[in-house]
C-alpha cells in the first residue's frame, strides 16, 4: 500500500516534535514558543545557552527551522577584499594581536595609491565590496578617512565601501573636533556606503573594562551605530565571545542588538566572532579562556537565530576564525551566510587564527553544495548577484 506523500515542512515538524518530546520541559516550552514565532526573552535565551545533549540538538533543530522560514535554503557569500590600511594603534586592547606601535618592526601604513590599487584589483576580480579598517594611528588626522574613500571612488566609483568601525568613527570625529553625526555625514558625502559593526566585543561594561583600554564604551558603540542608521548608513552587528564572558553576557548582548534593530532596522546581519586567543595578552597574561569551544560556537549561532528571528534575517559564520568545515555544521544550527572571500585578511591571522586569508568562490560553492543547499553570491545589502552553476 502506498503511503500518502508528506511535505518537507511536515517531516521537519515531525522531527522537531519527536525531539521536543525528549527535551527538558522548560527548554521544550521555550522552543515551542520560538516555533510559534513569539519573541524569546533574555532569560529564556540564557536557558537555551545552558543546554547540552538532546536539549542542545533540539535548540539547533529549532534554529534551523527558523532559518528555513526566514531565508530558505540559500547560503550566501560576498566577493570582497579586506584592506587593513595600518596596524599602528595606540589603544592596547588585550584581546588584539594585530596592533603595533610606530617603532615596531611589524608596523605598516598602506599609502592611498596602494589602497586604491587594491580596490581596483578586487573590482577586476569580481568583488563588489571593499572592507576597510585599521588601527588608530596617532599621527593621522580625521580627514584621512575621507581621503581613503575618495581615492577608491575616483578609480572604481561603483565599488561598495564598507569601512571604519565605530571606534574609528569616534577617533576621526575627535581628531576633527566635530560631533559623531557631523563626521558620519561627511563620510557619507565622501562615498561611505556601510560600516562594520565591529568594536562591539561584548556590550557589557564590566567585561569591557578588562578587554580594552581607552576604547569606546558600550553606550558609545550604541550611540554611533544608531546615529549611522539614522543617517541611512547601515551596518553589520557583531559579538566577540569565548574569553572572560558567558551565557548571560551573550544573551544580554544579543538582546541589546535586537532592541537597536527594532528602533532603527539598520543591521544587515549578525556576526558571532569566536575569540582567537593564541597570540593575545588577554589569554597569555589575563587568564582568558582558550577561545570558544565548538559546542559554544553552535550555541551562539543557534540562540542568536532564535532570539533575532523576525528582526535580523542573516546570521553569518566566520570561516577565518572557525574554519570552513566547522562552519558547515553551523549551517545546520541556524546560519545562512558564509561571509566574504576577503582576499587579504590580517587581523584574525595576527591573533593566531590557523585558517587562510582568502577563500576561492568555487570552494564556497563546493562546501555549500555538500550541504545540499544553494550557493548564491550577494552584495553587501544581501541582494543576490548570481547563483553559481554546478561545475
Amino acid at each position: 500500500m502506498l503511503k500518502t506523500p508528506v511535505s518537507y515542512e511536515e517531516v521537519t515538524q515531525y522531527g522537531i516534535n519527536r525531539l521536543l518530546s525528549r527535551t527538558n520541559l522548560e527548554v521544550a516550552r521555550i522552543l515551542d514558543k520560538a516555533l510559534e514565532e513569539k519573541e524569546i526573552s533574555i532569560e529564556e535565551g540564557i536557558k537555551l545557552f545552558e543546554t547540552n545533549g538532546t536539549d542542545l540538538h533540539a535548540v539547533m533543530l529549532t534554529a534551523d527551522e527558523l532559518r528555513r522560514r526566514a531565508v530558505g535554503d540559500v547560503i550566501t557569500y560576498v566577493k570582497t577584499r579586506n584592506i587593513n590600511f595600518s596596524n599602528v594603534c595606540y589603544t592596547g586592547c588585550k584581546f588584539c594581536a594585530f596592533a603595533a606601535h610606530e617603532n615596531d618592526e611589524r608596523a605598516y601604513f598602506v599609502p592611498l595609491a596602494e589602497i586604491a590599487q587594491r580596490a581596483k584589483e578586487a573590482w577586476d576580480l569580481g568583488a563588489t565590496e571593499v572592507c576597510i579598517q585599521g588601527g588608530l594611528h596617532p599621527r593621522i588626522d580625521g580627514m584621512y578617512y575621507h581621503e581613503i574613500i575618495r581615492s577608491i571612488k575616483d578609480i572604481v566609483p561603483d565599488m561598495h565601501i564598507h569601512a571604519f568601525s565605530p571606534f574609528e568613527i569616534k577617533f576621526g570625529a575627535r581628531k576633527r573636533n566635530v560631533t559623531i553625526e557631523e563626521h558620519l555625514t561627511s563620510l557619507k558625502e565622501a562615498g561611505l556606503d556601510t560600516i562594520p559593526g565591529t568594536a562591539a566585543e561584548i556590550l557589557d561594561t564590566d567585561v569591557r573594562k578588562i578587554l580594552t583600554k581607552d576604547k569606546l564604551s558600550a553606550d558609545e558603540w550604541v550611540e554611533i551605530v544608531k546615529t549611522a542608521h539614522k543617517l541611512g548608513i547601515r551596518s553589520t552587528s557583531t559579538m566577540m565571545y569565548g574569553h572572560i564572558d558567558g551565557p548571560r553576557h551573550w544573551a544580554n548582548h544579543i538582546g541589546l542588538i535586537r532592541e537597536i534593530q527594532k528602533e532603527t532596522n539598520g543591521f544587515t546581519e549578525f556576526v558571532p566572532l569566536g575569540f582567537v586567543h593564541y597570540n593575545t595578552e588577554l589569554f597569555k597574561k589575563e587568564g582568558a579562556r582558550a577561545g570558544s569551544t565548538g559546542i559554544e560556537d553552535l550555541k551562539v549561532i543557534a540562540v542568536s537565530r532564535i532570539m533575532l528571528y523576525n528582526w535580523i534575517n542573516n546570521i553569518q559564520v566566520s570561516w577565518v576564525k572557525n574554519g570552513p568545515k566547522a562552519c558547515q555544521v553551523m549551517f545546520d544550527a541556524g546560519a545562512n551566510d558564509f561571509g566574504g572571500t576577503l582576499m587579504d585578511e590580517t587581523i584574525s591571522r595576527s591573533a593566531g587564527a590557523p585558517f587562510g586569508e582568502n577563500m576561492d568562490p568555487n570552494e564556497f560553492n563546493r562546501l555549500i553544495w555538500d550541504l545540499n543547499r544553494i550557493p548564491a553570491v550577494r552584495n553587501t545589502s544581501y541582494e543576490i548577484v548570481d547563483y553559481p552553476k554546478i561545475q
